[in-house]
């Protein structure tokens, strides 16, 4: 979608707080309330690239993390056709990440500056990817809790302010909507299995509900980055109308597969018109935010384990791009 040469930085025209900025910040508000798409080469402001910096590449992280947990179970999927729905599956996520880096990379960060933030802990990613998928009914439920999480805040994403990012969401929402409803199939046959793998398929639901609630980050109130966010309709919905909007849709999904969602507060709320649910354990999201998750550092060495296997690849790469531009020199 895009490539490295794509890389720009805006050009700053106007000094900070001069009042030429001033009016280059109404006139680049005026388009985001007018829904004009902000594009690498538009003025922006500095916070405005920086918000934007920070949640493509914890995105990205994500996708790439992401892979990690299914990763482990395709030697263990218990068919030939399981096997290659997972390993297409994992492809997929690799390549969300591609595209989402690439569309960071527009905006004047380098996709080696990303990683590296990644491999040194200095940047995050949802804190669903630090649970460990224990049971092959978490290839299930990861594709219709933990993807239909994601589809929920991303087909929102896919109206982003930002023109790169937007378009990449569109491809990414098609698959990851595919991977929701592989999910959810791998669970219908589950359900419709023996004891033992009705058993657990609701041990799995059990541990994913309340990290995948989590997915959506902090309440609103708690959120640092939302109203900002939100002015700039870089978010186009807040954490909690996402989440709300996560229980509403999964509540009559759980009933089909004959399963109960592990929530005794979960209740219709007629006046609302929404699903009542109990309270998130914060304490927790917080604590596996700051690093202390189950799977934590596992997920980090493996980034910076693949990265230094990988080494002989780029230096491989690199070198045949040194002989290849020599010959058309010499040509």
């Amino acid at each position: 979608m895009y490539g490295d040469t794509s890389i720009q930085k805006p050009m700053k025209i106007a000094k900070s707080g001069s009042p030429e900025e001033a009016e280059l910040e109404r006139n680049f508000q005026a388009k985001i309330d007018a829904d004009i798409k902000i594009e690498a080469n538009d003025w922006m402001p500095e916070a405005y690239r920086k918000t934007l910096v920070r949640q493509m590449s914890q995105h990205a992280h994500s996708e790439i993390v992401g892979m990690q947990p299914e990763g482990t179970w395709v030697t263990r999927a218990p068919s030939l056709r399981r096997k290659v729905i997972l390993l297409a599956k994992v492809q997929d996520e690799g390549g969300h990440g591609m595209y989402i880096y690439s569309g960071a990379e527009t905006l004047g960060t380098s996709r080696e500056t990303m990683l590296d933030d990644l491999r040194t802990g200095k940047a995050k990613y949802s804190s669903i990817f630090n649970y460990p998928a224990l049971s092959w009914a978490d290839m299930g439920t990861i594709g219709w809790l933990v993807d239909g999480a994601a589809i929920t805040n991303q087909v929102a994403l896919a109206r982003c302010s930002y023109g790169p990012y937007s378009r990449a969401m569109v491809r990414i929402c098609k698959e990851e909507s595919f991977h929701q409803r592989q999910g959810y199939e791998l669970l219908i046959t589950l359900s419709k299995g023996t004891q033992e793998q009705k058993d657990m398929l609701q041990e799995s639901v059990n541990r994913l509900w309340w990290p995948s609630l989590m997915m959506f980050g902090p309440c609103d109130d708690d959120s640092p980055h939302s109203a900002q966010s939100m002015k700039w309709k870089i978010k186009r919905k807040s954490n909690d109308t996402l989440r709300q909007e996560f229980v509403d849709a999964s509540v009559g999904q759980a009933k089909f597969l004959g399963i109960t969602l592990p929530d005794p507060d979960l209740k219709w709320n007629e006046k609302r018109g929404h699903y009542d649910f109990g309270e998130i354990d914060w304490a927790e999201f917080y604590d596996v935010i700051k690093g202390n998750g189950p799977c934590n550092r596992e997920r980090v060495n493996n980034v910076i384990k693949a990265h230094e296997d990988g080494a002989w690849v780029r230096t491989a790469a690199e070198a045949y791009a040194e002989k290849h531009a020599a010959k058309e020199d010499a040509a």
